[in-house]
């Protein structure tokens, strides 16, 4: 199965699968040759995102993609990493915490592009920033994370101890999948970027160059997403996690002029 999406006309709809989800002040905004994915004046006091997905009506065993997939998705941000606040990004996950309608909550998995914004810290990956524009692997249901739950008691609190950290974190991060390194891409400017997500491996690129080369794809079945929201978290292996919302005065967004994904 192969699907694409390249023609943004001014009657404002998307072919099938896809379907809008606007929180907020999100909104959709179509030029003819790009679509854009708006938030304006976003406030801490209300959940705002603009996406697109195509599982908004599926239960996750109906889920669209399974390996082998390919996905390209030209893009741009109307702000640089650091400054775009929120949340965002393009792939696929499980939609684990029921954002876009009643399903039993599940461990996240994911394959995508995505960017978060201080004071959101992700530190899943020992090597990589907790927050960023990012290639990022992680499947948190594989059977190794739940062999590992029961020493989380005492690994949590060691895990503060910088040497401890550095020596038993990679443990827990092949557990639960995680692999990420910082896309070296300007956000601001026009990129095309490729994932290919096989079975046993995963490979990101930005305009042909990879930047994540991996052994640690999630399986499926896992649904597509594109998104900007005001969103922030943060979750560390010392037992940090906190959720919130953040203001983003004026407009930000996130320009697409095509997509595809296919076999």
């Amino acid at each position: 199965m192969k699907i694409t999406l390249n023609d943004f006309s001014a009657q404002a709809l998307l072919p099938a699968p896809w379907r809008p989800f606007i929180k907020g002040s999100g909104s959709l905004q179509f030029s003819g040759d790009t679509l854009r994915l708006v938030t304006t004046d976003t406030l801490a006091t209300q959940y705002t995102d603009a996406q697109i997905d195509d599982y908004q009506t599926l239960a996750r065993r109906d889920f669209l993609w399974r390996p082998p997939v390919q996905m390209t998705v030209r893009a741009r941000f109307s702000h640089p990493a650091g400054e775009l606040k929120g949340t965002a990004g393009f792939g696929f996950w499980n939609d684990p915490f029921m954002m876009t309608g009643w399903r039993w909550p599940a461990l996240p998995r994911v394959i995508w592009f995505f960017y978060s914004s201080p004071p959101s810290n992700m530190k899943l990956d020992l090597h990589t920033p907790g927050y960023g524009w990012k290639a990022a692997t992680l499947d948190a249901g594989r059977w190794p994370f739940f062999a590992l739950l029961p020493t989380a008691p005492l690994a949590v609190p060691l895990m503060n101890i910088g040497p401890l950290y550095r020596t038993f974190w990679p443990i827990g991060q092949k557990a639960i999948h995680v692999s990420e390194a910082l896309a070296p891409a300007e956000m601001t400017e026009w990129h095309t970027y490729h994932l290919d997500w096989q079975k046993k491996s995963a490979r990101f690129e930005v305009d042909g160059q990879t930047v994540l080369a991996c052994a640690t794809p999630p399986r499926g079945p896992l649904g597509f997403v594109l998104w900007l929201d005001n969103q922030f978290m943060v979750a560390t292996p010392w037992g940090r996690f906190n959720y919130g919302l953040l203001d983003g005065p004026g407009e930000q967004w996130l320009e697409i002029s095509s997509l595809e994904i296919g076999d």
